[in-house]
């Protein structure tokens, strides 16, 4: 996660044309560290109207949803060691593709717990935003992921890869799935140009507008953790994850998640952040009836070739 802000600005500084992070460390690489630090050594600031149990505890839950929500993500095949065979991955569950979106939906209510117990009205209208946006978008995100579940027969993420080696990629299968779930999960994460819950020419900073310090790196590292996930996801589920032409192992997902996380900020770097209303609309209007008509194809088609 902490490259991953090196990475962000050293891309939109090239993609802008202008100097990225070039001080700290060799190329900027310790910027990171240096930006950790600060944050550690700041003061701890509370607002006066703040609720005193959930104004601290809300960013623990945002980070605690996203590191948990990357438990089931299968890094590489099993490794034997010492004659025992040892999984790449935290856990292998049956409905790990089920798990992973469930968990990661729980993030949401860090923000919304602490946009309320902030006691601003910034941070309100953040936190309400957020949970809109998580409702809307989490459904197509869902309904992307359910349908080539349909396909796979499967809702195990290690199942989903190893149905994809040596064949067709999902990504050629459900072509609209992959394009729902990209737009979805951009929203997820509130990125731009999605990223109406922080939005700093309206809100401040919309939820986390009243955290600094370390209360604050953990709504970020959150943030960041989240698209990685999402990122890690997209491999396993449309591209194969860990699986490749030569040599099957974790560099294919990090190549494949380096593309991906490139996305996001190519997208941050070049696109205007839309209206609410206009976010609300494309899931709603758009994304929604989509997502439907690609599941009702799917479910038909697998049920006609048996």
């Amino acid at each position: 996660m902490a490259y991953m802000t090196w990475f962000e600005r050293r891309v939109i500084s090239r993609l802008q044309v202008r100097v990225g992070p070039n001080r700290v460390g060799i190329g900027g690489l310790l910027q990171p560290l240096a930006d950790a630090l600060k944050l550690f050594f700041k003061e701890d600031i509370r607002p006066t109207r703040a609720d005193k149990i959930l104004f601290p505890l809300a960013p623990a839950i945002s980070l605690f949803a996203a590191i948990a929500a990357f438990a089931v993500i299968p890094v590489g095949p099993a490794v034997t060691v010492a004659g025992v065979s040892m999984p790449l991955g935290i856990a292998n569950i049956s409905v790990g593709l089920l798990y992973l979106v469930g968990v990661s939906s729980l993030g949401v209510y860090g923000l919304v717990l602490g946009g309320w117990a902030s006691g601003s009205k910034y941070s309100l209208i953040g936190g309400l935003r957020a949970a809109a946006q998580v409702v809307s978008y989490e459904l197509i995100l869902g309904l992307a992921l359910v349908s080539v579940a349909i396909v796979a027969g499967t809702l195990s993420l290690e199942g989903l890869v190893s149905q994809q080696a040596g064949r067709l990629p999902f990504i050629v299968l459900q072509p609209l799935a992959f394009v729902l779930y990209l737009v979805a999960a951009v929203a997820e994460t509130n990125r731009a140009p999605f990223d109406l819950p922080e939005a700093d020419t309206e809100l401040v900073a919309g939820y986390h507008t009243e955290y600094g310090g370390m209360r604050f790196a953990m709504f970020f590292i959150a943030e960041y953790i989240n698209v990685i996930t999402v990122s890690a996801l997209a491999a396993t589920v449309f591209f194969a994850g860990w699986s490749g032409p030569i040599l099957p192992g974790p560099h294919w997902l990090v190549i494949k998640m380096v593309v991906f996380l490139f996305l996001f900020v190519w997208l941050r770097a070049t696109l205007p952040r839309l209206r609410y209303d206009q976010l609300m609309r494309l899931s709603w209007s758009v994304l929604l009836p989509l997502a439907l008509i690609n599941l009702l194809a799917t479910a038909i088609a697998v049920a006609a070739l048996g």
